[in-house]
């Protein structure tokens, strides 16, 4: 099988879907690997690298042109046209917020499998993971950041100092992106609070950090409380496939106190903060009720040589998986987790969580993709 990669071209994003271990792992069994010259720079992967382990450099156009295009970031527009019927695209998508490429997608009749969807044998979400990690760990750096006051901040330390309050850090929702927010804020010694409505997330997290981590059951009036004295607000909230729900209100930043910050990881789904929207990493923050907006979509694509190996260590053995098995139906015939990952076949929706997001009605994948079900 082919496999194409092509350069990202959504704005900051730096990240490439591909190693050179990748490279020669597909290329190991047999299949050809075709990347966009240049895909890899933004990561420190020189083109020579991924030649050397067996990847040919193309241009854009050729790279599009394989069975199977392996990407980081949904298509832009100017990417829409080589959206086409015979393509099996694998990618982050996040179309529950983002109409216009699922138009794109539905349109074009292409095939299109979304690394946010797939779910493993117990419906854990091990392709969402990885970026999870690592843009809960940037999260709370990126608000020590702008805590401080030449970033517009309220001049607070996260840790304190000795004689000194530290920082509240607040972080809703204890998933992969909260649970990692939380660590790190404790390891920087803040004073971290975790809300989520299942409490064996909490339980864990507890456990694990021995009460360094203040763990509450997350309702309105628990929130409401925890935003108003939060130096650091950190959104994690994740319905997966779907949008996110609005846990923070207008009300509740309004009531935050001056120049303190937030970062809502979840905008890339619709953000979990009334206020926000999304930005990039060329302008990433704005003011609104005298509170620091930190709402970057793709946040790890600011360390794109770490999230670039941490993704491709995840989604390589699926990639592998769809060649070996000659292309996507006969993977999800053997997977119904990478099942769940697809969202779109030939102009049909077969993602229920995103179909209801966006209004519409989804069919079964197994239908679509002409899955014979005995077997």
């Amino acid at each position: 099988m082919r496999v194409g990669v092509p350069t990202e071209t959504k704005q900051g994003e730096h990240r490439v879907a591909i190693t050179p271990d990748g490279v020669r792992e597909l290329t190991a069994h047999g299949h050809q690997v075709i990347v966009e010259l240049g895909a890899g720079e933004g990561s420190s992967i020189p083109d020579a690298e991924l030649e050397a382990a067996g990847a040919t450099t193309v241009s854009a156009e050729d790279a599009w042109a394989a069975d199977l295009v392996v990407k980081v970031k949904e298509p832009q527009p100017d990417e829409y046209r080589f959206l086409r019927p015979e393509l099996t695209l694998f990618t982050y998508l996040h179309l529950a917020a983002n109409s216009e490429v699922a138009d794109a997608l539905i349109d074009s009749g292409a095939t299109s499998v979304a690394y946010e969807t797939v779910t493993d044998r117990i419906g854990r979400l091990p392709l969402l993971a990885p970026m999870s990690e690592v843009a809960g760990r940037m999260a709370t750096q990126i608000g020590a950041h702008y805590l401080e006051r030449h970033a517009g901040g309220r001049g607070v330390l996260l840790g304190g100092a000795p004689g000194v309050r530290p920082a509240r850090v607040v972080v809703i929702g204890a998933g992969n992106v909260g649970w990692n927010a939380a660590w790190i804020a404790a390891g920087m010694e803040a004073e971290v609070h975790l809300l989520d409505n299942n409490l064996d997330r909490l339980r864990f997290t507890d456990q694990i950090h021995k009460g360094r981590i203040l763990t509450l059951a997350s309702n309105r009036g628990a929130v409401e409380r925890a935003v108003a004295d939060a130096d650091l607000l950190i959104g994690a909230v994740l319905i997966p496939g779907g949008r996110a729900p609005t846990v923070v209100t207008t009300e509740m930043v309004a009531g935050m106190k001056p120049r303190t910050v937030l970062v809502d990881v979840a905008v890339d789904q619709g953000g979990c903060i009334e206020t926000t929207h999304e930005t990039s990493h060329d302008d990433p923050v704005y003011e609104q009720h005298g509170v620091i907006h930190y709402a970057v979509g793709n946040i790890p694509g600011a360390v794109p040589n770490t999230s670039t190996y941490s993704l491709t260590n995840a989604t390589l053995p699926y990639v592998l998986d769809i060649a070996e098995r000659g292309g996507l139906a006969g993977a999800v015939a053997a997977d119904a987790g990478l099942g769940a990952g697809v969202n779109t076949v030939h102009g049909a929706m077969t993602s229920a969580p995103v179909a209801e997001a966006l209004g519409r009605k989804a069919i079964d994948v197994g239908m679509a993709l002409n899955i014979d079900s005995s077997r």
